[in-house]
């Protein structure tokens, strides 16, 4: 499935610019935080872009990979131990809006996600933050890489990143990148995730789109959680990598 893996990647940037350089600032945060050597929590790792990331990188590092969409951790598994290997990938199906999502999941040096934690309504928000927090070794670090978009108080600059967003995508989509919806379409023709379609419909039934936080309110739910220091790492319009210390 490796495929699928490499076909969301393109997907993905046709939505996000610069989307590498969000993933090379936070393997660097971690190179200079931890070295070579700890365990990563990929919160809602979607299909493992973050995961295929860090593993590669790092060749003694750990991923354990967390997701409530059973097509998309079907594709972490495959495409990321016929890769790294077994031992160095836990793939765990868990739905982070549930309290105890985390009771099978180890104490963990870093916790990253990337466009995935703006599906949690701000109180979900909140709590994932506390639960990570709580998981975190001493001095470990949380990064999130997302669209926080800017609110009344910034017109220009929501109108810009807005007309951005847009031109990005039309050209990616022009070039024959699949979008969201074409990427899921095609997964389902894969015939070990066919049948998964209607369990993951299921699961996200009665999940609407959440109002989006803006960074403002990322900063105080983690400062709110226990991290003794917050800030972002890196910036493109309203794109940013937040980060926070244990």
């Amino acid at each position: 499935m490796r495929d699928l893996l490499d076909a969301w990647d393109r997907q993905q940037e046709a939505y996000i610019a610069y989307r590498e350089q969000r993933f090379e600032v936070m393997l660097d945060v971690l190179r200079l935080v931890h070295g070579d050597e700890f365990t990563v929590l990929d919160l809602a790792c979607g299909p493992g872009a973050i995961s295929d990331r860090v593993l590669t990188a790092f060749p003694k590092a750990r991923v354990i990979a967390v997701d409530f969409d059973p097509i998309l951790l079907t594709v972490a598994k495959n495409a990321l131990t016929e890769r790294h290997g077994t031992d160095r990938v836990t793939i765990l199906d868990a739905d982070l809006t549930a309290p105890g999502w985390e009771q099978h999941v180890e104490r963990t040096d870093a916790v990253l996600s990337s466009t995935a934690l703006h599906w949690l309504s701000p109180t979900e928000l909140s709590a994932v933050y506390t639960t990570a927090a709580g998981l975190l070794t001493d001095n470990g670090v949380l990064l999130n890489a997302d669209h926080l978009r800017f609110g009344p108080a910034n017109p220009t600059l929501a109108d810009v990143s807005e007309r951005h967003d847009a031109r990005t995508q039309a050209a990616a989509f022009a070039s024959g990148t699949l979008d969201y919806q074409q990427w899921y379409d095609e997964a389902a023709r894969h015939p070990d995730l066919a049948a998964l379609a209607g369990e993951r419909e299921k699961r996200f039934a009665n999940r609407p789109p959440q109002p989006l936080a803006p960074l403002a309110f990322h900063l105080a739910a983690l400062d709110a959680a226990g991290f003794t220091e917050t800030g972002t790492v890196w910036q493109y319009l309203d794109d940013y990598v937040v980060f926070a210390r244990r």
